[in-house]
Parts: C-alpha cells; structure tokens; sequence
C-alpha cells in the first residue's frame, strides 16, 4: 500500500486503541489499525509487516503500540542508510514506555519527550548527544540544514570527551541547549546563509532564511531559469540551502520554469496576487511602471521575495535580468516560516477508485489520496474509501451534481489544496475527468482553478469487472455506448446502435435504464438482433465489487428491460461470442480472439436467421 506523508499510529489489539486515539490527537497524527482486530480507525490494513514496511519506506513516521523487538523484526528487511530513515518508535501497550528505535536524530527523540509528557511516561532517549546535551547536532530542527554531516560524529566526539564549542552565528536551538561554549572551543559551530565548507572540526548549519523571487516570460527554457538562479546565488557567495522558497505572481502558477527552479533547490514554489506584490511597492530597489502595466505589481522578483519573507527582511540580491527572466532575494532577519506565505499550486488528483471493491484500487489511486488534504465526491464513493480517508476533510454532493463536485474540488484545488476528485470505476469513462477539461477550456473558473497541476489515475471499470467476472467477453474488439439520452440526443445513439451492430462489435452498455428511461435498452435489442444470433450472450453484471453483487448471463432474444437496474452493466456479446461451461456447473463467455471464417460461422448463421424473419 502507498501511504502519504501523515504520522501513522499503529495500534494492533483493541485494548490499546484507546491510547492509540490519545497519543494521535497529541501528535496530530492518524490511527492505523489491524482490521482483524480493531473495528475503528482512520486507516485499516490487513498484513501488519507489508503495512509498516510501506510506511517506512513512504518515510512516513511510525508510533506503533507493540513491543520493541517485534517492530524491528518486521522492519529488519528494509533497513538501509539511517541518514534517510523516518522516525519510529514503540510504546508499551500501559503507555509506561516511550522507545524510539530508528530516526532518533531525526525528530524521535523529540517526538518520544512529546508523547512521554502527554502520558507521563519515560521516553527512552539513548543516544549520547541527547542525553548529555539536550541536542542532536547531526540532525538540526526544521528551519536548519546541516552542510557537512560527516563532520558530526568527530565534532560529538570531541564534546562528549569534556571538549568545548565555539558558536559561530547564532541559532536559538544551539544557544539555549546544554552545550559547553566557550570563546576559543574545540570545535566550531557556525550559523550562516552564506556558502561555506567548513573545517575538520567545524558544523556548518544553514538557515533557510532566503526567498528567492522570480518573474518570467511564458514558457521560458527551465535550464536557463536554473542557471540564472544559481548565478545569484553564487554572485553574492550564497547558500542554496539557505533558500526557504521560490516565490512568483499567481499567473505564473502553472509556469514550468519556477517549478523546475523549485525542484532544483528541493524547496516549494508559493505565489502572491498582484494586489499583495503591489504592498511591497514603496520596499522596491527597482520598481518599473511596464511591469506594472502588464501585471498590476510595480516588479514580480522583488516583489514576491519581500512578501514571502515577511516585513522585516530585506533584499540581498536586488533585481538580476536574463533576456527572458528576473530574480531577486530576499533575507529575514530571523528564522521564519516563509514556505508558508503565498500559496501553493494546488493539486487535483482526478481519481478512479473502481466499482468498490478495496482490492480493485491501485497503489496509485491510494498515494494521490494519501497526498491530499481535501476528498470530494457522491457521498456513496466517499463511503468505498473510508479505510483510507482518514481524517481529511470531505466534501459530499449528491448524486446529479457533478458539475457542481468537479467546481467545486478544482476552486478548493485554486486556492493551493492538495484535492482528490473520487469516482468510481475509471475517472475517464462516462466520468468527471472529462468535466474537468471541460470546465477549463470553458474558462468558467477562478485563475488559479485554471492554473491546478492535473493528474489523472485509471481505475478499473464497470467494463473490466463484468468482463472479468463473466469470463473473457472482450477477446476481440468491443465499444462502449451509453444508452442515456441527457447528455447525449437520442438520433445520436440510434446511429451508433446501427455502426456498432453492423460492424458486430462486443458492446457494453453504459446507463441501460433508469426509473424515466425504459425504452432505450428494448431498441438497442432489436437493433442488434439484426445483425446476431438470438443466442448471443449477455452479461448482466450488478453492484460490481460490492455487497449484492450479481453476475448472470442471458441470451440476447430474452433479454428483458425489467432485468437490468440503474447499477447493472450489460454487456452484449459479438456473432462470434460463445460460452462455456465448467465442471462446477459456472457459464463462462469469452470471445475468440481470432473471428472464424467459415461459411457455417455464426455471423452468416445470424444473417440467414434475418433473412427468415424478413420472408
């Protein structure tokens, strides 16, 4: 199972989920729980070891209520470079014992004294660094990059020895930690934005105190968008790591380019209405009234890094020019939290989750859900994933409101959410994806549901689950037609009809009857009798994946309107379709792969049958 980025709290017996609520409710995380054990939880797996396994390898933090030595035994087979490791930790099932066992340095340690307050428990910090100074130093907060880790154990070395630090820069964490300092130390731990190696007793730690702000023309070379980042950086001796955010104007939402500046520095790319780069107009070293009259801002580059890093910094890389983009950066004056100022792109994961069935969903479907913040759906399909929606928040609409559904996931989308648009069967087929790219070259949107990162994942359709559990009826070529006459004028189905039958295609039919509709699926027969046998076979497949299921096969001359529901796929074999039967006394239809050609084949047999009724 793909998982997302959430704090996992894995509970396994029943008794211990009430701590496992507990400890989630702290921590902000969810409940993870053995289905065959536990009735509730905000996400249900059934294999314990492949579950965790995948969370650890998703880097997703683990606080398991089990015993140590089983947690490690199931993790043992994918451990590799604790440098890359997520937190995990192990609590006793009273709550007496707060382990964590791997990731100490990269925030178990912290998170085991969190969990221990809460339940006033002992968090069981082993690792010499946190014991005797309060700090990790290989594994500075979030805010803070460490530029030279192979330092760190000679540097704790020296300290655990009685060594001294001289401090270098200033960092409340470092400052107001347990750490001898003194004027001329063993070691030197320095605090910089700009570049710098350090020496063989030295950390280096960088705060990501700088935004960069760009501007660009539509549909610049992203390399050359890279190239003249770094030179800004390098001009001034810079560190990369320092950068917080690439920040731009809202139009630039879907550029490619800052995206890709973005993803080269590993930072998230946020963006400013005009109006509010406008507010940084009199802080501007270089204002320019063409970039005003293009955009509404007075300048994007300065603009955006200003806005992004707050009213105390200031710009130490003023406006730099390429022929077809600017940058700019800007310093706050102390650590702050600049990823969050602008928005972000927003996601719209358009998913497909199958007829319902948890075992039909793909890994893909279920990481795109797992990356959300945001479900919207017909409240029945957000009922299929409850294992796995967790505490997101869901937006429910009723069935026949699914232009409203589509509005509404790519608006919350537009204002920088991650959303999951669930259908059921293939979000493709007679779904909402198409809706999606309707409602945005009809431009009916707000500029940033217009500028949403689109993806799209296949799930498995009503065609697929009633051919696979009919047999194989899709061996040769087959169509889908929808029988719904909303969307669709009925002239333009009748012809349809006609091509599919006469070109003796396996047909699966799509909304084959409703409580209005009764005629349609009794014409779509006819039409088709004229073109193949009255035996031709016809698979009736209801609640696919789901309680009630119902498979049956019929033959086309006995299909009947009141055998079909508004939950039921008909699918309607070729002249060539043919069933077969198994000792266990099941119909199966499949379709030969290659049509017989012989003059007693089943297509002539339906055309002399015609002939027939014709005479």
């Amino acid at each position: 199972m793909s998982v997302g980025p959430n704090l996992a709290v894995v509970v396994l017996m029943p008794g211990a989920l009430e701590l496992a609520n507990r400890i989630a409710k702290h921590i902000g995380g969810e409940v993870h729980g053995a289905r065959s054990r536990i009735a509730h939880a905000d996400i249900l797996f059934d294999d314990t070891k492949d579950h965790l396994q995948s969370l650890f390898q998703a880097k997703v933090p683990i606080v398991a209520i089990a015993a140590s030595g089983a947690i490690i035994r199931l993790l043992a087979p994918v451990l590799s470079d604790k440098q890359d490791e997520p937190p995990v930790l192990a609590i006793a099932a009273d709550g007496s014992s707060v382990v964590p066992l791997l990731g100490g340095h990269h925030g178990a340690n912290d998170l085991a004294r969190s969990i221990g307050d809460v339940l006033g428990a002992n968090a069981a910090i082993t690792t010499a660094g946190d014991l005797q100074f309060g700090v990790a130093l290989d594994a500075p907060p979030a805010g803070y990059h460490l530029a030279n880790p192979d330092n760190a154990k000679s540097v704790m070395v020296a300290l655990v020895a009685g060594g001294s630090a001289t401090l270098n820069g200033d960092a409340e964490w470092l400052r107001t930690s347990q750490l001898p300092f003194s004027a001329s130390g063993d070691v030197t731990l320095t605090v910089t934005y700009h570049a710098k190696s350090g020496g063989p007793a030295e950390l280096v730690y960088h705060p990501q105190t700088l935004v960069m702000g760009m501007g660009c023309e539509r549909g610049i070379d992203p390399q050359k968008a890279i190239a003249l980042a770094q030179a800004a950086l390098n001009e001034q001796g810079l560190a990369p790591q320092s950068l917080a955010a690439i920040t731009s104007i809202d139009v630039k939402a879907d550029e490619v380019a800052i995206h890709a500046v973005a993803d080269h520095f590993g930072v998230p790319a946020r963006f400013f209405a005009a109006a509010e780069l406008e507010a940084q107009a009199n802080r501007l070293k270089n204002p320019s009234e063409i970039v005003f009259a293009e955009v509404g801002c007075h300048g994007v580059a300065e603009g955006a890094a200003l806005a992004a890093a707050g009213v105390d910094a200031e710009l130490v890389v003023e406006k730099t020019k390429s022929k077809r983009a600017t940058v700019a950066i800007a310093r706050s004056a102390v650590l702050d939290d600049s990823k969050s100022n602008g928005r972000s792109r927003g996601k719209l994961f358009v998913v497909g989750i199958g007829p319902g069935q948890k075992a039909w969903r793909s890994g893909e479907v279920e990481a795109m859900i797992a990356e959300s913040t945001d479900l919207v759906g017909y409240s029945l399909y957000l009922n299929l994933i409850a294992d796995i929606a967790g505490s997101r928040v869901q937006h429910r609409f009723d069935l026949g409101k699914e232009e409203d559904r589509v509005r509404h996931a790519m608006e919350l989308a537009g204002r920088g959410k991650n959303v999951a648009l669930v259908c059921s069967g293939d979000a493709g087929i007679y779904a909402m994806a198409t809706l999606v790219f309707e409602l945005m070259e009809s431009g009916d949107l707000t500029d940033g549901a217009r500028r949403v990162d689109v993806a799209v994942s296949p799930g498995i359709s009503a065609l697929q689950g009633a051919a696979a559990r009919a047999g194989a009826p899709l061996g040769h070529d087959f169509c889908t037609i929808s029988l719904s006459d909303l969307l669709t004028p009925w002239e333009s189905i009748q012809r349809r009809l006609k091509a599919a039958g006469e070109g003796d295609f396996v047909i699966a039919f799509y909304n084959p009857v409703s409580k209005r509709r009764r005629t349609q699926l009794a014409y779509a027969r006819d039409v088709l009798l004229q073109h193949r046998p009255t035996d031709t076979p016809v698979i009736l497949a209801s609640n696919l994946g789901r309680d009630g299921e119902s498979v049956r096969v019929v033959r086309l001359g006995d299909l009947q309107v009141d055998d079909v529901d508004m939950l039921t796929v008909v699918v309607v074999g070729s002249s060539n379709s043919r069933t077969v039967k198994t000792g266990d006394g099941r119909t199966w239809v499949y379709t030969p792969r290659g049509y017989d050609a012989k003059p007693e084949s089943r297509i002539a047999h339906a055309a002399q049958e015609q002939e027939r009724k014709s005479a």
